[in-house]
């Protein structure tokens, strides 16, 4: 049987022969989502040899969606958070799991040279799976690091540890690692590192920069290495909990795409137990592809074209400046008819009691306005306008200015802000625009039955967002989530002195 090698094959050899070979202006991006098959609960840490064998589960499914990735044309595919080792562990219980990751100056295959940092069978097994399906493969594990009394910040246990993105390109290389600086509230488990790692590399298609999960809220690295770094796109490793109306992850993952004009590729763990699922493949203006499944246990693969350099892309959005139009209202503003809160956070709301019509709430800073026409208003749902201005202080400090149409659960307007998944009320038009004081600010449209609406509204230059010809589904929400970076506080690790 005679067998001939694919055009990918083709061009990285010939990029190997000559590195000024031309560039791809297009490339193909695969994400996976990822059904983790978890560690039974264990008050004393597991030998080295079962937590290999409970990588390998997972590591043989990664597989599986790897090589069905390459035979559609990936370049590259982005795998989730936790997806080798999942969760559930104490500091001394996931030690086991952890391998010494070196710096990706060092050069190394670890398909090739498995023993040249120590036992490494994980990043052997990532790299053999890059190199013999000619992937870029981006894989979630722990790195530990050893240190002594010389460092005064060294755990007492002697070693740190690190939630670690890391790289292998797709001849087995490691071309960059990752670790996670922003560490969610229940990961313990883990050691910041000492400041935020801007990580980039770059390919034959595009810059790439990469962070996990909850980076994603905050200044850095995330928004350094799209303003100043400039990269094309974000590799984004995720285990993701859904909050509703505003936090679920193809909802805010596209939203922030669009708001920093930038790929992102969003490979989220699936476990919808702990609301856990939504990936995605988005560009600029807006989603590619994208997966929301709260019912089944299976994972899923995403494929999908896009731009190697979206800034050169013809359909790339223009700069925008979130306050021009709001600021130009000048109907007397309002602090709302009531208040509610959204994820602890007490809104300022005012009931779109009318078909159509003009509406302006207020809270500090950010007055919002809406205009609007309904299709036809349901009796039985109230949506209402939002505003907030202030810190949130829950599983995070950070500052927020948002502007949010949404559904209310019920007629009852205590429900607003409450979790809402379907809604029967259709708008023709919308314009929604606040007097933001950010540059950062992410648009939002949600659908019933938690769905996106890519093409289906667009925003404009003066800060606008609009639909003209209406949506395919229902409305959950409308929203402009903004970020005051700048008002947050300080990182809490420096402020324990920590780092």
């Amino acid at each position: 049987m005679i067998s001939f090698p694919s055009p990918w094959h083709v061009f990285v050899y010939l990029l190997l022969l000559d590195p000024g070979a031309s560039a791809l202006d297009k490339y193909i991006a695969a994400v996976y989502e990822h059904s983790v098959v978890l560690a039974k609960p264990t008050p004393k840490p597991v030998s080295s040899e079962e937590a290999l064998k409970l990588m390998n589960k997972n590591m043989d499914v990664l597989e599986e969606a790897i090589k069905l990735a390459a035979k559609q044309g990936a370049h590259i595919i982005v795998t989730p958070e936790d997806a080798i080792y999942g969760f559930r562990f104490t500091r001394e219980t996931l030690y086991p799991y952890l391998e010494n990751i070196p710096d990706p100056q060092v050069d190394w295959i670890p398909c090739t040279d498995p023993k040249r940092f120590g036992p490494a069978p994980v990043q052997e097994r990532l790299s053999c799976l890059a190199r013999h399906n000619s992937i870029y493969l981006v894989a979630n594990m722990g790195d530990k690091k050893s240190c002594n009394h010389t460092d005064a910040k060294c755990p007492s246990d002697g070693h740190y540890q690190y939630n670690t993105n890391i790289v292998m390109d797709s001849n087995g290389k490691l071309v960059a690692r990752y670790h996670k600086f922003n560490l969610f509230m229940s990961e313990r488990q883990f050691d910041s590192p000492p400041e935020p790692e801007l990580v980039t590399f770059n390919t034959a298609f595009g810059k790439f920069g990469l962070f996990t999960c909850f980076d994603i809220l905050f200044h850095d690295p995330a928004v350094t290495l799209v303003s100043k770094l400039q990269v094309d796109t974000i590799l984004f490793p995720t285990a993701w909990m859904n909050v509703l109306p505003h936090l679920t992850a193809v909802e805010f993952h596209s939203a922030w795409a669009m708001g920093m004009r930038v790929n992102v590729l969003a490979s989220n763990t699936h476990r919808p137990s702990l609301k856990m699922t939504g990936s995605g493949i988005y560009a600029p203006d807006g989603s590619r592809a994208y997966h929301y499944d709260a019912e089944s246990e299976k994972g899923h693969l995403l494929v999908a074209e896009l731009d190697s350099h979206p800034s050169l892309s013809p359909t790339h959005p223009a700069p925008v400046n979130w306050s021009l139009y709001a600021t130009t209202i000048k109907p007397v503003p309002k602090d709302g008819d009531f208040t509610g809160l959204i994820f602890f956070d007490e809104y300022s709301f005012s009931e779109l009691a009318k078909e159509a019509g003009n509406l302006t709430v207020c809270q500090g800073a950010l007055c919002c306005h809406l205009s609007y026409k309904m299709t036809e208003k349901q009796e039985n749902e109230v949506y209402v306008l939002g505003a907030f201005d202030g810190l949130h202080e829950v599983e995070g400090n950070y500052y927020l200015q948002i502007c949010t149409l949404l559904k209310c659960a019920s007629a009852d307007q205590q429900t607003c802000g409450q979790p809402v998944t379907t809604a029967h009320t259709r708008f023709d038009f919308f314009s929604l625009s606040g007097t933001f004081s950010t540059n950062y600010v992410f648009p939002e449209v949600l659908l019933s039955g938690v769905q996106l609406a890519p093409g289906e509204f667009q925003v404009l230059s003066d800060g606008q967002l609009v639909t003209h010809n209406g949506t395919s589904k229902p409305v959950l929400t409308v929203t402009l989530w903004g970020r005051w970076y700048e008002k947050d506080p300080p990182h809490p690790y420096i402020v324990s002195g920590v780092l």
